[in-house]
């Protein structure tokens, strides 16, 4: 385990750190820890991420999560919704990174939502709740609908399912921000349902990859 942590190209997060006006030391040492017990948890009780994953964690995970970051603030959202949490990627290096003042993330299986509850507890966040949910079932969990001003999700459902579900839970005004590979466009063409509540606003490629985080914004 502290192999695999020493090995990871943590100075490589700083930039995208500093573009956030995060503090670096402070942000890395936190965002390590994260690490640490994602991959503890991926070891000794239920997959988190792929065990391919584990020696390039950082470059596969945590940067994909947080490059984005400074678009996100620059939103101007306080309010998130993070639809298929899983092990908390992207929304608990965001939040860890100072990325809006509460989050809401839904997660439908349980060992990943006990996994994000105690990561929550053992880092000392603030503002954030974990949803054990469908997102289509939130309403029944939380009681009546609340408008959030932003929404995340990366590698769930295809995009046109995803943002008509997620129409239901933006306030006009709002953003999502979806993380998407190489078949965005395919997505985005052959399920057009999400051009009635959303604009496309913009596209910002991440990693040495072909992924990319679409923007759009709720209309």
């Amino acid at each position: 385990m502290t192999e695999v942590l020493e090995r990871q190209p943590w100075d490589s997060l700083t930039p995208h750190l500093l573009k956030v006006g995060a503090d670096p030391e402070q942000a890395t040492a936190r965002l390590r820890r994260y690490t640490e017990l994602l991959l503890q948890w991926n070891r000794g009780v239920s997959n988190l991420i792929s065990r391919n994953d584990e020696a390039r964690i950082v470059e596969r995970h945590i940067a994909e999560s947080i490059e984005p970051a400074h678009w996100l603030k620059a939103s101007g959202a306080a309010r998130w919704l993070d639809f298929g949490s899983g092990g908390g990627l992207p929304a608990l290096p965001l939040a860890l990174v100072g990325v809006g003042s509460s989050w809401t993330l839904v997660e439908s299986r349980r060992t990943k939502t006990l996994f994000m509850r105690k990561a929550l507890q053992e880092l000392g966040v603030d503002g954030v709740r974990v949803v054990l949910a469908r997102l289509e079932s939130l309403s029944d969990e939380v009681g009546e609908v609340e408008l959030f001003e932003g929404f995340t999700s990366r590698a769930t459902l295809p995009l046109g399912p995803t943002l008509v579900m997620a129409a239901g839970w933006v306030a006009p005004g709002g953003s999502a921000f979806l993380w998407k590979g190489s078949k965005r466009e395919d997505e985005m063409a052959s399920d057009r349902r999400w051009e009635e509540a959303w604009d496309l606003d913009g596209l910002l490629g991440i990693g040495q990859g072909q992924t990319a985080v679409a923007r759009f914004r709720r209309k």
